[in-house]
């Protein structure tokens, strides 16, 4: 069992300026982990079954990105058990968060998630991301292992339905080959690619800032 104090020490070494919490991040994230475990034994939400694993490979690889993303308008695509959505959530309550997700299993938890923890800035959405036409405006529109990048800007492209400048799509990669890279053609450009350090964890991890030229 991971204790409250471990997870706290390693959330310090993100280095990030956490805004005032009304619960501390530690027991959010020891409850939402606890869920997942729950969960995880009939509806298989992850191949990762021990907790210490789970944090360090699914929390704080979400956590880490932290430093590099915008808000408040965050969409989560092919979030899956919510990630990096929920972390997100839990890290930045004054960050609206969307959660797309087809799999009505994994919505169903992600709501039972959002009612027994309070989450008042997330939107779940049971839909295929194509089908998804959102109101909102996006600052970040970001995905964990959702596709390759060609299909994550394909499906996406319409989130930024006002050319809005400023929206970045972000992809966290392990190690995107070159190959991928070059799936990304204009409009849409590499931003930048940032090596994430991740505390605890020896893979590699990137993420994959695009932006929109016109």
């Amino acid at each position: 069992m991971i204790l409250e104090k471990e997870i706290a020490h390693n959330l310090s070494a993100l280095e990030y300026d956490f805004p005032k919490l009304d619960m501390p991040l530690e027991q959010s994230v020891m409850q939402y982990l606890l869920l997942i475990e729950k969960w995880n034994r009939i509806h298989n939400l992850t191949a990762i079954r021990n907790l210490d694993e789970m944090f360090i490979q699914h929390i704080m690889d979400s956590l880490a990105v932290l430093p590099h993303i915008n808000g408040p308008q965050i969409v989560d695509i092919g979030t899956g058990a919510g990630l990096p959505g929920i972390p997100i959530a839990l890290a930045r309550p004054d960050w609206p968060v969307t959660l797309v997700e087809s799999n009505t299993k994994k919505t169903t938890f992600l709501q039972q998630v959002k009612i027994e923890m309070g989450l008042k800035n997330v939107e779940i959405v049971t839909k295929r991301i194509e089908e998804y036409q959102p109101r909102e405006k996006f600052n970040t529109i970001i995905t964990r292992a959702f596709s390759n990048l060609g299909a994550f800007i394909d499906l996406s492209k319409h989130l930024n339905h006002s050319h809005d400048h400023l929206c970045k799509w972000c992809a966290m990669k392990a190690d995107c080959t070159d190959q991928e890279l070059k799936q990304i053609a204009t409009p849409f450009v590499i931003d930048k690619i940032i090596n994430i350090p991740v505390p605890g964890l020896v893979a590699k991890r990137q993420l994959i800032v695009i932006k929109r030229l016109n």
